[in-house]
Parts: C-alpha cells; sequence; structure tokens
C-alpha cells in the first residue's frame, strides 16, 4: 500500500496497552465544504475517549489484515448526541471487532452541527459520511475492499447519521457525484431514529435546532423515510433504553417490514444505552450475530 503524507495521530486505546499510530485521512483536502470560519473560541478537543468541536473531519483506517480479508468494509459512526463523538466506546473497539472478523473498518470523526462553523449545520455530518463513503469506494483497491461490500455502522446519534445515510442516498450532498453513497449494508445500534414523539430530544436540538419545521422534523425521521431500496440493515438495542427510547428501532424495523427490505433486529431485555461491542446485562453477544447476518448476505 502507498504510504500516505498525512499527519498521524498517536491515541492510546482503552482496548490496547500500546500506543497506537492511525494514519488520519482528511476528507476534504481541498477545503471543507459547507463551512465557515470557526470563532477563536472554537477550537477542536480530543480528550482520552471523546472528541468535540470537530473542524476538520478525517477518516482513521483499519485496513483488515490481507490474512483474513473478506474485501467487506464499513464506516464507523461514533454517537455521543451530535454533541461530541465517542470514539473508544463506538469508534475503536467497534473497529477492532469488525478487523477479528476480517471487515476493513474507518472510523469517522464527523463535524458535530453547528451554526458556527457550518453554513447548514443540518446537512453537515450527512456531508461528512457521504464523503467518507465516496473515498472508501474510490480507494477500494488499495485496501484489497470491494466497493459493492461497503457499509454503515453507527451508534445512538450515530446511529441517527447512519440511517440517514441509508434513507437519503438520493440526496447527495456530498462532493463527488459520480459515487454511490448508498451504503450495501447498515449496521444500527441503540440507534436515534424519530425526531417525533420518542425522540431523543438533545440530538433532535442539535442537528435541526430547537424551533425547526414540520417539514424538517419530517425529513430526519427517518423510519419516514424508508423505501423499498434501503439497504439490509440489522438493529441492536435494549429494552430499557432510558436514553434513547427503544420505539425508535420499533418504529425503523416497522418501516422495513412494509417496505420489504432485508434485515434483522436483537432487542435485549437489559442492558440501557451505550453498551458498545459488549452488552454487560447479558451472555449474549450482539456482534457475534452481526456478523452471523453479514456472512448469510454475502457480506
Amino acid at each position: 500500500m502507498k504510504k500516505l503524507i498525512l499527519t498521524t495521530l498517536t491515541f492510546i486505546s482503552a482496548i490496547a496497552v500500546r500506543a497506537q499510530e492511525i494514519t488520519q485521512i482528511p476528507l476534504y483536502p481541498k477545503g471543507v465544504i459547507n463551512s465557515k470560519p470557526a470563532p477563536a473560541d472554537y477550537q477542536e478537543n480530543d480528550t482520552k475517549d471523546w472528541a468535540y468541536k470537530v473542524i476538520n473531519p478525517v477518516l482513521l483506517p483499519f485496513p483488515a489484515d490481507k490474512s483474513n480479508n473478506t474485501g467487506t468494509a464499513v464506516v464507523i459512526c461514533p454517537g455521543g448526541g451530535y454533541g461530541g463523538l465517542s470514539m473508544v466506546n463506538e469508534g475503536f473497539n467497534i473497529a477492532k471487532a469488525f478487523n477479528k472478523i476480517g471487515v476493513s473498518a474507518f472510523i469517522l470523526k464527523y463535524r458535530l452541527p453547528s451554526d458556527l462553523i457550518m453554513k447548514d449545520k443540518t446537512i453537515g455530518p450527512l456531508q461528512d459520511a457521504q464523503t467518507a463513503l465516496q473515498i472508501v469506494r474510490s480507494r477500494a483497491a488499495e485496501w484489497g475492499i470491494n466497493p459493492a461490500k461497503v457499509g454503515i455502522i453507527g451508534a445512538s446519534a450515530g446511529g441517527h447519521l447512519a440511517s440517514t445515510v441509508e434513507t437519503h442516498f438520493k440526496q447527495v450532498v456530498a462532493g463527488d457525484k459520480s459515487i454511490s453513497v448508498r451504503p450495501d449494508f447498515a449496521i444500527l445500534m441503540y440507534p436515534v431514529i424519530t425526531f417525533g414523539d420518542k425522540t431523543h430530544q438533545g440530538s433532535k436540538d442539535n442537528l435541526i435546532g430547537k424551533n425547526p419545521s414540520q417539514e424538517l422534523v419530517d425529513l430526519y425521521s427517518n423510519e419516514k423515510q424508508v423505501t423499498p431500496d434501503t439497504p439490509p440493515t440489522f438493529i441492536v438495542m435494549a429494552e430499557d433504553d432510558g436514553t434513547v427510547p427503544v420505539e425508535n428501532a420499533l418504529l425503523f424495523y416497522s418501516a422495513m417490514i412494509q417496505n420489504h427490505v432485508k434485515g434483522e433486529m436483537h432487542i435485549y431485555q437489559a442492558g440501557g444505552h451505550g453498551f458498545g461491542i459488549h452488552n454487560s446485562k447479558s451472555t449474549e453477544e450482539w456482534f457475534t450475530w452481526c456478523a452471523a447476518w453479514m456472512k448469510a448476505n454475502g457480506f
């Protein structure tokens, strides 16, 4: 693989004792789209586990090892209520799990919606996610990826972003319209789906504002955007989620059934919100079910 002349991020992961050097791939090397100059006090802030106030979005690649590479790839959208990004629990941990089953993973450090740095904050995260898919597909040969086996996964508000990507792909808001932004499959972890009565209010307010039009509410209530062209989708959630009502998963899955979209939904009886790769309230591993589902669908 040709070595990229890019900046390098040193990150001490909670899942590894040693430091890892991770190459960052800027989404917009020629200038961030839909942006305006950030105020002096608006600066990117990375803690041990989280990222905030992202101004220059990047992809963090975790290519599958050649020894078990399946040719499948997934773009990972960490959650955080559209106010932060859970880079470890819903990013690095997920990437490592996919690597173990031969799937290349790309963590998306996307811009969080803000009127301070965006001309239109409602499309900012979607632009970054669509651009990420385009980058992975356009450079698939470098990582041994089949461009027809590129999916997306998101947790919580990242699940809202992933569900937006898989239902709004005909609305191309990214740069290169010649490369498909439709994911081949989607995985939604305790996702925010609706901006209706059962929404997560913080995610809704951050993305579309506190006084959005009904048209905007409906547009980003993604259970209303499912069509027969929506890609196969795997959903996992816990019934006792106290942050995002479980109805979010039920609404999306019901829409999938109505539109004959293939998929699976698994609802734990307990586990709360934000359990990541491992639900400590259960002896059953959702990722095992997910891997089996991917295999059954040829991914």
